[in-house]
């Protein structure tokens, strides 16, 4: 299932929006030189994304601005590839952000700060790609000197076992997520993070943050479903589990009709208002139903695209709030 933003970068920005997690990623996920560099109590992210537009369906960025110990400050720049398999001139596509992260520098503190440029990698075909810029130039020797180098940093998750993934625990779960989202056997891997789960629920803002790994699960793969979730989070939440899912899927249910609403209102602008609300209720009972029913429910969509009554799809959007079943479902728009 496809969410109607960008489910990889939704996920990676709201995990390192948590300070616990982008100073341990700092701290145990650069080379160790660097990281004693850094004064990572000091760190924080910058509001500003500096990857082109298009290209986010590929790419998420985040930028830390921290002291350095010795005085003054520096830049880390994390560019986050969402493909499975890596960008091949993904070092001139960093130099270009640099640039812009430069510029940035200028204008906020009138000088150039440091970049340390850091490619987070969560694919399963192997990183070939080289990890400095000349090797993408076929430079003759008298020309290197004159020609732009630099090295960036590739954290590569595949290359981490579970066991060796380090910080915060809401970096663990993080990263043991992105690494194995694309994994052929991430239903059998469910348990494990669920005991990491269980830690994170112990803490204040928990079970905010599972709410959006579960989030992340459910929309950014096909190789786990709803069921599976459920059990996963049913076994790792014994006496709560089964109401905290159905507690978030009412949730989604309903976000997933405001987006595909909003969705609709502006294709409404080009397309006529009409059909673009009809389109937005569709994109979002396509989401309720899957959340709510699996496969079965989607079965039932081709029947559902049939109507044009925007009403009477509207009235499909609230009644998936309350149904419990299908059938009660089909009794809204094919009464007795």
């Amino acid at each position: 299932m496809a969410e109607l933003t960008n489910p990889h970068d939704r996920f990676f920005k709201d995990a390192w929006a948590r300070p616990a997690a982008t100073r341990d990623f700092l701290q145990y996920y650069l080379p160790p030189a660097v990281a004693e560099l850094l004064d990572v109590s000091s760190a924080e992210l910058v509001k500003d994304s500096f990857v082109d537009g298009e290209l986010h369906e590929h790419f998420s960025d985040l930028l830390c601005e921290v002291g350095l110990r010795g005085g003054g400050g520096a830049y880390v720049y994390v560019l986050f590839e969402h493909k499975s398999y890596p960008e091949p001139l993904i070092a001139l596509q960093l130099l270009r952000y640099m640039v812009r992260v430069w510029d940035y520098s200028l204008q906020q503190r009138a000088r150039l700060w440091p970049i340390m440029p850091v490619v987070v990698y969560h694919g399963q075909a192997t990183w070939r790609v080289p990890l400095n810029l000349q090797a993408l130039l076929e430079t003759p020797a008298a020309l290197q000197a004159f020609v732009p180098e630099y090295r960036y940093w590739l954290c590569d998750l595949s290359r981490y076992d579970d066991t060796d993934l380090k910080g915060a625990v809401e970096l663990q779960v993080a990263l043991l997520t992105l690494k194995h989202i694309f994994s052929a056997d991430l239903r059998e891997r469910l348990p494990e993070m669920a005991q990491l789960w269980q830690n994170l629920a112990q803490q204040r803002t928990g079970l905010e943050y599972l709410e959006t790994i579960w989030r992340y699960l459910a929309t950014a793969t096909d190789r786990v479903t709803e069921a599976d979730l459920r059990q996963a989070v049913e076994a790792a939440f014994p006496q709560v589990g089964g109401g905290i899912m159905a507690t978030i899927a009412d949730k989604w249910v309903e976000q997933g009709m405001q987006q595909g609403m909003q969705q609709g209102m502006q294709q409404g602008m080009q397309q006529g208002l009409r059909q673009g609300m009809r389109q937005g209720l569709l994109e979002g009972i396509e989401l309720g139903l899957e959340l709510k029913f699996g496969a079965e429910g989607l079965g039932r969509l081709a029947e559902i695209r049939k109507i044009q009554d925007t009403d009477v799809l509207k009235a499909i959007q609230a009644g998936l709030k309350a149904v419990t079943t299908l059938d009660e479902l089909r009794r809204i728009y094919q009464p007795a």
